[in-house]
């Protein structure tokens, strides 16, 4: 017999049991904030504080040639007016057919919370090379300046899903300290030293618009000593004051790091993991787990699974916020958006922001407010 998914409200306190149980890099101090001295962070109902509001996220959501569909679909999983969505895509087509999407949604439109890269904005990227990392650089740095008072930067692929509504997710990052880092690292880099921190490679993509294969010299380099190699998950929750610190900062680590790892295999798994565990600032914000579901074959390949209707007992069961990756419109998706979003198709995911219009969502109420007034009733109560 199939195991019956778990209430929201059961996956979400087992997901924020993990979180807490994660922390014990933390001092006292910033554990009892995070718990907010036993008690739910509750924001006022009527004027509040900036940091009394629940946080908002930074979402880009990245695809390739003929990824425009998954996006579509994802953007109704991943929506809610609170939160601020980049969305980058490498096909002419794609985009156009996103920017439509876009203009076409009442919400977005009303909002104005998701953004479309301009072409010229967003080129090809190499999964292998740095053109990937510099991509990701590029939004934060879109993000940074487009989007004021988020929190968190989250980066999804056309191949993740999310599987948990916003609300809840909201919710459970109100009760985290907003200066925490998810990001899965080690320093036992093992096979990676000679497979991808002592080639020397060439990333074409840099300057070559149809070219995405990373070429490898023959000659070697030796590890560094001025600082200590870290590697881990591509993806990643990351701070605002972080990407502050990488982008903007005045330590000049995060500069000497980014142009040490343009000659590192797979950058984007080991630049911000580098960074952050060398750095006597934002060390000890790491929160070691990237919030993603993955399964993996025995022994491990270089790349999970695709998830399939038979992981979705163990996706259900997980806790986690996101999983990766899914085939396109692969059946697991489905059951994902009926079981888990609630979500009916080619609708929004239903939340308190969506309530007051059938419009937006399958669910239908008296009023539809400013966001602003409706976020904070959301999660105040």
């Amino acid at each position: 017999m199939r195991k019956q998914p778990q209430p929201q409200g059961n996956r979400r306190l087992r997901w924020l049991r993990a979180l807490l149980l994660a922390l014990p890099l933390l001092s006292v101090p910033v554990l009892y904030a995070a718990l907010g001295a036993a008690r739910p962070l509750v924001p006022p109902r009527r004027g509040a504080a900036p940091h009394q509001l629940p946080p908002r996220l930074a979402y880009l959501v990245s695809g390739g040639a003929g990824d425009g569909p998954r996006i579509r679909r994802m953007l109704r999983a991943l929506y809610h007016p609170w939160n601020f969505y980049l969305v980058g895509v490498a096909g002419e087509e794609e985009r156009a057919d996103l920017e439509a999407f876009v203009r076409g949604e009442e919400a977005p439109r009303r909002y104005g919370n998701v953004r479309v890269a301009a072409a010229g904005e967003w080129g090809p990227v190499s999964r292998r090379g740095p053109t990937e990392l510099a991509a990701t650089l590029h939004a934060a740095a879109v993000m940074l300046r487009e989007f004021d008072g988020w929190s968190w930067f989250i980066n999804l692929s056309a191949s993740d899903y999310p599987l948990m509504p916003q609300d809840d997710i909201l919710h459970i990052f109100s009760y985290l300290p907003r200066d925490l880092n998810f990001i899965e690292h080690t320093s036992n880099i093992g096979w990676r030293e000679y497979q991808r921190a002592r080639p020397i490679i060439v990333d074409p993509a840099l300057q070559i618009s149809n070219k995405t294969e990373v070429v490898t010299t023959k000659e070697k380099r030796s590890l560094p000593s001025a600082f200590k190699i870290f590697v881990g998950s591509s993806w990643v929750i990351l701070s605002r004051s972080f990407l502050e610190f990488c982008l903007l900062g005045w330590d000049n680590l995060p500069r000497t790091l980014l142009m040490y790892f343009a000659n590192f295999l797979a950058s984007s798994e080991g630049y911000f993991h580098t960074v952050i565990c060398n750095s006597k600032y934002y060390q000890n914000t790491t929160v070691n787990n990237d919030l993603r579901f993955m399964a993996w074959d025995n022994p491990p390949r270089t790349l999970p699974v695709n998830l399939t209707t038979e992981h979705f007992d163990a996706i259900a069961s997980s806790g986690a916020p996101f999983a990766h990756s899914f085939a396109n419109d692969n059946p697991v998706l489905d059951m994902i958006d009926t079981k888990l979003l609630r979500r009916s198709s080619e609708r929004f995911t239903p939340g308190g922001w969506c309530l007051g219009s059938s419009v937006f969502c399958a669910e239908a109420d008296e009023k539809f407010g400013k966001v602003r007034e409706i976020a904070v009733e959301t999660f105040g109560t």
